[in-house]
């Protein structure tokens, strides 16, 4: 098959959803189908374009055998109302321009939370009279609502008017876990047009590896210590903060030691509460390249995943899968009956505990410095977890299932399976190339 792949984050950003989406366009590459991939300039987590994509409109690039389109967008590192309207107008408008010139797709994967996109996506597919698929990473807008990112009222009431857009328009929708199918089920969105396929990790490349003897203790100076380990973006929803606060109470603990990789400009204001507070226990570092995250991740002896209260209880973090397979335990300061929370408890990986309550943190914490035995254990049964449940080969055969069925579906619809002329018509003028291939 030929698949577009319209994703806002892309190689080389580290973090978040451009490393699924990457290694899922890779993955098809390799299993033999043809992908592109529409793009922003890289500008992920720090909000500035990269050095390299610097001073264009446009980029085109091959990794791995995926033809990468890139545009511009307007980026600013703390986008308000305005500066997030002109980012999201930059990225709908240059975005269709690249789809544009390509050979026609078979199917379309639209990866969200950008809903404005849906508008282009929408119109792609009547120019290409293909399906289209909107995989839901997050759902929009409750949750910039909740985070304060939106309260315009003219604003929240259009972005309910896009979230209806996007669900109506899409052929398939792919959701990453049970809260969100319910969410839409609320909605009005038939539970036919849905599939739950779970975001993946690659268990081949995070995976254990030992303790000691490890790059990142040693440049770290972190040898024979208890490393608590918080790794991410370091935003609105997360509340880093009480980590601080954590590490605060537990500093008559000597060879206890808190590591928070981020990046490097959301790092001063934790500096700032760190020395606030007097907390010696806290070691900031900046991301380091994805190459050494097992390394850095086999370091810890125990990964974190933050949230604050108000977060919305669909919101899943990409990072729970990646700390499952690192096979180490795992804990959750997460609202207790959201998603990340029962995700948690059913691998069996973890502990929860209340979100923004550092006493809270704290006492977990010293219960698994305390309890080596209920840790190892945690991080066995998150490892298993992770093998049989979240392996990037068993997502990348639901997304490819659910391709072929739509694309063939599609086929069946035209006579013989031959292309209308309608569908020749567009083919000739977007690329001149053969018609797609399944």
């Amino acid at each position: 098959m030929r698949i577009l792949i319209y994703s806002y984050n892309y190689h080389p950003e580290p973090i978040g959803i451009a490393p699924l989406m990457t290694e899922l366009a890779e993955g098809l590459v390799k299993r033999g189908h043809e992908v592109r991939v529409i793009t922003a300039m890289p500008n992920y987590p720090e909000r500035k374009i990269y050095p390299a994509y610097r001073g264009k409109w446009f980029a085109t690039e091959e990794k791995n055998g995926v033809t990468i389109q890139r545009c511009y967008v307007w980026i600013r590192p703390n986008p308000g109302l305005s500066t997030r309207l002109l980012l999201e107008g930059s990225f709908v408008g240059l975005s269709l321009i690249k789809a544009l010139q390509g050979w026609r797709p078979d199917v379309i994967l639209n990866t969200s939370p950008s809903l404005p996109v849906a508008v282009p996506v929408a119109l792609l597919k009547l120019i290409y009279r293909c399906p289209t698929v909107l995989n839901l990473q997050d759902i929009l807008p409750e949750a910039a609502v909740q985070t304060g990112l939106i309260s315009n009222p003219l604003a929240i009431r259009a972005f309910e008017i896009l979230e209806k857009f996007a669900y109506r328009s899409a052929t398939q929708i792919s959701v990453i876990a049970e809260g969100f199918r319910q969410n839409l089920l609320g909605k009005g969105v038939r539970d036919s047009k849905m599939k739950i396929i779970s975001n993946w990790v690659d268990v081949n490349f995070i995976r254990p590896m030992p303790k000691y003897e490890n790059a990142f203790r040693q440049a770290n100076g972190l040898e024979n210590k208890f490393v608590v380990l918080y790794s991410g973006n370091i935003a609105r929803t997360q509340g880093i903060q009480t980590v601080i606060r954590a590490a605060a109470r537990l500093q008559h603990i000597e060879d206890l030691v808190f590591v928070i990789v981020g990046e490097e400009s959301q790092l001063s204001d934790l500096d700032e509460l760190r020395q606030e507070l007097g907390v010696q226990n806290v070691l900031l570092r900046p991301f380091a390249p994805r190459a050494e995250l097992p390394e850095m991740l086999a370091a810890a002896d125990v990964g974190l995943i933050m949230q604050k209260r108000n977060v919305v209880g669909f919101n899943m973090p990409s990072k729970t899968q990646v700390l499952l397979a690192s096979g180490r335990p795992i804990l959750a300061a997460v609202p207790d009956h959201g998603t990340a929370a029962q995700a948690i408890r059913a691998s069996g990986g973890g502990l929860v505990v209340e979100p923004e309550n550092p006493s809270k943190l704290a006492k977990a914490i010293q219960h698994l410095y305390e309890n080596p035995e209920v840790a190892e254990k945690l991080g066995r049964q998150g490892r298993h977890h992770a093998l049989s449940e979240y392996s990037f080969e068993q997502a990348l055969n639901r997304y490819e299932t659910l391709f072929k069925q739509l694309v063939e579906g599609k086929r069946s619809q035209t006579p013989y399976g031959k292309m209308t002329p309608q569908m020749a018509s567009a083919e000739a003028v977007s690329s001149n190339q053969l018609p797609p291939r399944v």
